[in-house]
């Protein structure tokens, strides 16, 4: 039996990685967190800890390319959809 011939556009996958590290604002801005957040924090001043908590803005028109490249839905939903289902998930 044939295959039923595509309607549209074919689906692209999302980079994960990608999806997890960036995130864009309502306003479009496409931001990132800041480094050295995951481990090593006990040696850290509170002060320093609390700086981490921003998002910082992504500058260079390269590197906002290459994120939406890898990473085409940020733009549709705004918001990371990974965080959200995940957070979903917990409270179950």
């Amino acid at each position: 039996m044939p295959r039923k011939p595509r309607k549209g556009k074919f689906k692209l996958k999302t980079h994960k990685a990608t999806a997890k590290r960036f995130r864009l604002t309502g306003s479009g801005k496409l931001v990132r967190t800041k480094i050295g957040k995951s481990h090593l924090r006990r040696k850290k001043s509170a002060r320093a800890k609390a700086l981490y908590a921003e998002m910082v803005p992504v500058q260079g028109k390269g590197i906002i390319k290459r994120v939406h490249r890898l990473a085409p839905y940020l733009r549709k939903y705004k918001a990371n959809p990974n965080a959200r289902s995940g957070q979903a998930k917990k409270g179950k």
